[in-house]
Order: C-alpha cells, then sequence, then structure tokens
C-alpha cells in the first residue's frame, strides 16, 4: 500500500533508468545501515510455510518466488533485494569486461500495458567488479544464480570465450550460473540458441564447469539455458533437444519478447525487449512445451509476466519448478512477493496439493 501511494508515484515521475539507479543504490545504502535490513524484513519479508520449500540443483528455496536477471546487473543490492523476502536472486547479466550498453534512452514504461521495453545491451561493470562484490556476501540468506553474457565486440564464433571467462572469475561466487544466449539487445545474441553454435557453447560451458569444479572442489554447480519466447515450434523443439542432451541443469523460460502483439501504450514502437503482462501467456506456453519435450525431467524456471500468485501457479502447473518476478515489481512493489507467496499457499490447499512440487506440471497429467 505504501509503494503503491507513494512509492510508485514518485518513481514514475521519473525517467525510467534514473528512478531503477535510485531504487538500486538505494538498497545498497540501506543494507549497510545497522538494523536497515531487519527493518525491510519486517515490512515486506516472507514467512513462508513449509509446503512452498523447493529442492532444486543442490540448493533449498524457501518457496519458488525468486529475483529476474537485468534488475540487479551488478550484484550491487543483493541483501536489499533478499530482505524484501525474494527466495533467490538472478543477478546480472555481466560480461567478462565492463561496458556501457546501448545509446539512451533505453528504458521505456508502458502503463496502460503493465510493461516495460528494454534495450540496455548488456550494461554493466565486468565480471571482477561483481566477483569483488559477491565476495563479500559471506553470509547469504538466499541462493544467488549468476546470468553470464558476451561482450557486444565478441563475434559468435569465439562467444564461448566470453562465457568461459566469467565462469573462470566468478564460479566460486555463485551459487548457480545462467547462460543468457536470448537477449534481443545485443546483435546476433539470439543466433547462438540454434545449431551447431549452440552446441558448442554448451560443450564448453559444461567443459568449464567440470574445470572449475575440479579446481575448487565439490560437485559441478548448475548452469541453467535462458532461451527467448519468440522461436517458432519447430526452432524451440531443436532447442530444448541441444539443451536436454548437452548436461546443463535446466532451463529459464523465458526472457522478453520482440513481439508487440495487443500493445496500447504509444512506446509500443521503440525497439528492445518487451516484459510484463503482455508475456505472461507466451512464456506460459514455452514453459508447458519445455517440460512436454523432457518428460518433466529438465528443471524449469518460469519467467515471464507473473504479477499475482495466479500467475505463478499457472507456471508452476505448466512444469516450473521455480518462477522468478522483475516488472512486477516495478508496477506492485516489494509488497508483491509476500502476495504472491500467499496466495501460492492458498490455491496449493485448495487442490489438494501438499507441496509445490507436487504441483510442478500437473496440466500435463
Amino acid at each position: 500500500m505504501l509503494y503503491r501511494k507513494v512509492g510508485k508515484p514518485f518513481f514514475f515521475k521519473l525517467d525510467p533508468e534514473r528512478a531503477h539507479h535510485l531504487v538500486i543504490d538505494g538498497l545498497h545504502t540501506a543494507s549497510r545501515v545497522p538494523g536497515m535490513k531487519g527493518l525491510i524484513r519486517g515490512m515486506y519479508g516472507v514467512e513462508a510455510p513449509s509446503e512452498l520449500a523447493v529442492e532444486r540443483f543442490g540448493l533449498r528455496f524457501l518457496h519458488p518466488v525468486g529475483l529476474a536477471a537485468g534488475l540487479d546487473k551488478n550484484a550491487k543490492a543483493a541483501e536489499g533485494f533478499a530482505s524484501i523476502g525474494l527466495s533467490f536472486l538472478e543477478v546480472g547479466t555481466v560480461t567478462p569486461k565492463s561496458q556501457p550498453g546501448n545509446e539512451r534512452p533505453r528504458l521505456f514504461r508502458l502503463p496502460a500495458d503493465e510493461a516495460l521495453i528494454n534495450r540496455m545491451g548488456f550494461n554493466n561493470e565486468g565480471a571482477e567488479a561483481m566477483a569483488q562484490r559477491l565476495k563479500l556476501l559471506t553470509r547469504r540468506s538466499v541462493p544467488i544464480a549468476v546470468n553470464i553474457g558476451k561482450n557486444k565486440w565478441t563475434p559468435n564464433e569465439l562467444a564461448h570465450e566470453d562465457y568461459k571467462a566469467c565462469l573462470r572469475i566468478l564460479y566460486p561466487y555463485g551459487d548457480f550460473f545462467v547462460v543468457n544466449i536470448s537477449s534481443p539487445n545485443t546483435p546476433d545474441l539470439r543466433a547462438l540458441q540454434h545449431g551447431d553454435d549452440l552446441k558448442l557453447l554448451l560443450a564448453e560451458v559444461t567443459s568449464e564447469m567440470a574445470a572449475q569444479a575440479a579446481k575448487h572442489g565439490g560437485r559441478p554447480k548448475a548452469v541453467l539455458v535462458k532461451i527467448a519466447p519468440d522461436m517458432s515450434d519447430e526452432q524451440l523443439e531443436h532447442t530444448v533437444e541441444t539443451i536436454a542432451t548437452s548436461g546443463v541443469s535446466g532451463i529459464i523460460a523465458t526472457n522478453t519478447t520482440v513481439s508487440r502483439a495487443g500493445l496500447t501504450h504509444p512506446h509500443a514502437s521503440q525497439a528492445g525487449g518487451l516484459s510484463g503482462s503482455p508475456l505472461r501467456s507466451r512464456s506460459t506456453e514455452v514453459v508447458g512445451a519445455v517440460y512436454r519435450q523432457t518428460g518433466g525431467k529438465l528443471p524449469i524456471i518460469g519467467s515471464g509476466g507473473i504479477f499475482t500468485a495466479q500467475d505463478a501457479y499457472d507456471k508452476i502447473r505448466a512444469g516450473a519448478s521455480l518462477v522468478e518476478v522483475y516488472t512486477a515489481l516495478i508496477y506492485l512493489g516489494p509488497g508483491a512477493v509476500r502476495d504472491m507467496t500467499a496466495g501460492l499457499a492458498q490455491l496449493l490447499r485448495r487442490d489438494g496439493f501438499r507441496s509445490v512440487t507436487e504441483a510442478v506440471g500437473a496440466d500435463h497429467h
């Protein structure tokens, strides 16, 4: 209520990117003030019932709702985001070297559509800077996934070297990793989702993960692949087949879309990736398609258009073990996480499920 009456009107008067940096910097600063994290947890934290707990990738998640990549690109506000009740955080996308991203303006709100369009272009401070930040987070309250990408100037035939460089630098500091080959804002990046390019990339990534595990001890950490929602059925089938046979740990479905179907806001003409409510149905369709094709054996994180407990539940029933939010936090504020988890518990009880895990893929059974 506080966000919707005070925070949102304030932020929505500002340029979207300026508002974004105010939130990230504010959470970063607040997490360093004694007692502030506890205060934030008191206001927004989630006391999730045990039936919402999820075990995946050798990790325990208190409930299924985490943060999608793109909001905390440099892992600057990880402690702050953990304090608002999210069960895991996906930070990044990070590239080996720092890069400024695309020219501004590059982030647009579409309030009438409950959506955002961004063409940020992997703007980030680089893998070394992120490693130094994550190194300081020795007492983590939630798992952190590191989303990795390639620098804009790296040609696709050498893309695997960038992903491996990120892993070499960040492996000790991420709890699991995400290979981003589906952003529409880096030229030709999405071509890496197909054919021999994808096979080579995933072979190199899994090899590097094994090498890092041998170096640092323990079993290789989980690595997932984030896919686009804009593939044809045939393209999606081939991509999922390649991913499923590569040895990676799972799929995130989906990244932002280049579709503009059904939009009403004038910003619909802006180039970039669309997130928010218009992506809801398509991303859920992709989750279901991946689940069916893999027989539910490859874990899925559902992302795209999740604003309510029902939205999250739809993705879980379609096949997602975990879900991610981003745009909903912009429009609804941090209280959305508590609302989603409370609603999820009610939906599970209504349908007779004793746990989230029982509900995963229920629409296919």
